[in-house]
């Protein structure tokens, strides 16, 4: 699919979703709920959703640590922020993967695999770990609500897919049927070695059961916390439900704005808003309200990395190398190297993982 089919796709989309909730609720109210919102627990939204990137990066770094992959902390938390100022161009939180994949490969050439392993693997924890609090509000909910039945059978679906990946990722008879049998299928499209280097990179997580035990608890205390940034959006317009509401609504809102078909998750994000809290009596016009104002704190989070890149684009280029002087590398010449010409480590120094 071309690049311009794919923002048109994104654009008629989000665009259709937004069209219907205008449609559906009173627009006036709505403005007026969100400049009357109040803005200490929009802060406090805020406060918390840039304190757990740095626990996110921190995960990131736990699983390329396991991998010999040693990376500075403070890198990896300003690529997180990097990606998420690209997420709100790319489509949702893949394309903010992808950059940080990308980003990696250039730092790390010679472990393409592992790099995008690690990343694919902290998504594969987050989604689980988001399974098990949706499965923890729901269980404490039954009883108390109604109409719960079709988000049982969603989470029950949810995690039945999340066995069958575990199965393909981490089974040694199945892997090995996969390496021989089934990536060797796209080798005409050359997507065999990439794959096949993908999953082999992820099998190797089952050598490191203490690196995915740690994530998981990381991924679940910043998704409690970030449960928490979803009610305060809700007390800022006033909404009074339980906060039970909210352990069960944001875990599913992190799975529902991974939505790769929209622009950063715009319309499906506030279609969720109406739709979920609708079950629980509240009112579209605030529900929405709530919805805009989770959006407003995911752009306020993605600054930092706008800026980062802005930066980045405005820093000179590297100035080109220095013609090489006739004579000057002929084996047996003894004059002194030219002082603009910084000695270079070989690649395999200079990029190999420290053990």
């Amino acid at each position: 699919m071309s690049r311009p089919l794919k923002i048109t796709l994104q654009v008629a989309v989000s665009g259709g979703l937004l069209a219907v909730l205008l449609w559906r609720i009173d627009v006036d109210r709505t403005v007026d709920l969100i400049l009357a919102s109040n803005a200490a627990y929009v802060s406090i939204a805020l406060v918390i959703f840039l304190v757990t990137t740095l626990a996110m990066a921190w995960r990131w770094q736990i699983l390329l640590d396991s991998k010999g992959l040693n990376e500075p902390l403070s890198w990896l938390t300003k690529l997180y922020f990097v990606s998420y100022a690209a997420g709100q161009v790319l489509p949702t939180s893949v394309g903010g993967d992808a950059l940080r994949i990308v980003e990696h490969v250039r730092r790390r050439p010679e472990a393409r695999g592992e790099a995008a392993g690690a990343v694919f693997m902290e998504r594969t924890v987050g989604s689980a770990a988001t399974l098990v609090l949706v499965a923890v509000g729901l269980a404490v909910a039954v009883g108390r609500y109604e109409n719960l039945a079709p988000l049982v059978w969603l989470e029950a679906v949810l995690v039945g897919a999340m066995l069958v990946l575990a199965v393909l990722l981490f089974h040694r008879r199945t892997a090995r049927a996969l390496q021989e049998r089934v990536f060797p299928l796209v080798r005409g499209v050359r997507l065999d070695r990439p794959i096949a280097s993908l999953h082999a990179a992820m099998h190797g997580y089952r050598e490191q059961p203490g690196a995915l035990a740690a994530v998981l608890a990381i991924t679940l205390a910043v998704q409690v916390a970030r449960v928490g940034a979803v009610w305060c959006c809700g007390e800022a317009v006033g909404i009074d439900v339980s906060p039970l509401v909210y352990v069960i609504l944001g875990p599913l809102l992190f799975l529902v704005t991974m939505v790769p078909f929209t622009i950063n998750g715009l319309g499906v994000r506030e279609a969720f808003f109406v739709a979920f809290l609708g079950r629980f009596g509240v009112d579209a016009d605030a529900a929405f309200a709530a919805g805009f104002l989770f959006y407003v704190v995911s752009i306020a989070v993605s600054l930092p990395g706008a800026v980062l890149l802005f930066w980045r684009g405005r820093r000179p280029a590297p100035a080109p190398a220095p013609a090489e002087v006739p004579g000057a590398s002929r084996s047996g010449s003894r004059g002194a190297a030219p002082e603009s010409a910084p000695l270079q480590l070989p690649a395999s120094r200079r990029l190999a993982p420290r053990r």
